[in-house]
């Protein structure tokens, strides 16, 4: 669904809702209340988001400087908690969405369809999808409460996502672990992309300690002793 409607207070009216649904609720309300207040009065939302669909969202997306929640004493939206409201209005193809993921250019457009895929998609996908990004070492500028600046990277905004209870002043849906979701057989067990190098550290580990242990024993000089308890100098000439 991609028909644009040019402000979100159709979709906010809570009177007979009979649109689309998100896990079972309005996909707007998947953001806290006072988050979408501060965002439909701000000035972003006003002049960079009307009559947005899904391609002009990317352009728009593509020209984010950082990522964010709210800020400073006001509480101002980011940019980016704007946009990902705009998607939750627009509802793109679930295919739009992994293109907007999954390619390489634009760093905030693949943390704006994580941060999406998190809030909108199933459990199972959401790891399947968003696990790949675990390996993505890209640089972010990340906006804090306070106003200040900080640097994170794509892999640590993504384990965020899978772990933590709230991102960028957003309320998470409650996601199963993964072991669950193993034991359960939703999903396979993750193999580490660094498995083979950790086994071969762990190899080299045992290997050394052996080493050492070996080297403990050479040259240890056997002392004896005689039957009245005293050491025998070897070295005494009879």
């Amino acid at each position: 669904m991609s028909t644009h409607q040019p402000d979100a207070t159709r979709m906010l009216d809570t009177r007979g809702y009979t649109g689309p649904t998100i896990h079972g609720t309005n996909p707007l309300h998947l953001l806290e209340k006072p988050v979408r207040d501060r965002i439909t009065e701000s000035y972003y939302w006003k002049e960079q988001c009307f009559a947005l669909n899904a391609a002009t969202l990317c352009d728009k997306a593509s020209a984010l400087t950082h990522i964010g929640g709210t800020h400073s004493i006001s509480q101002k939206p980011s940019p980016f908690l704007c946009l990902l409201f705009k998607l939750l209005q627009l509802l793109p193809e679930k295919d739009i969405v992994l293109l907007y993921l999954r390619q390489r250019e634009f760093k905030y457009l693949t943390a704006l369809a994580a941060m999406y895929v998190r809030l909108t998609f199933e459990p199972r996908e959401v790891f399947e999808v968003l696990e790949p990004l675990l390996g993505d070492w890209r640089k972010l500028r990340r906006r804090n409460r306070e106003g200040g600046w900080t640097i994170t990277w794509v892999d640590q905004f993504v384990d965020d996502l899978l772990t933590k209870e709230r991102v960028c002043a957003t309320s998470l849906r409650k996601l199963p672990s993964r072991v669950v979701l193993e034991d359960l057989g939703v999903l396979e067990v993750r193999v580490s992309p660094l498995g083979d190098e950790i086994e071969q550290i762990d190899a080299e580990e045992e290997e050394e300690e052996g080493r050492d242990k070996g080297d403990g024993e050479v040259g240890v000089e056997v002392e004896e002793v005689n039957s009245d308890g005293h050491v025998i100098d070897s070295e005494r000439e009879d």
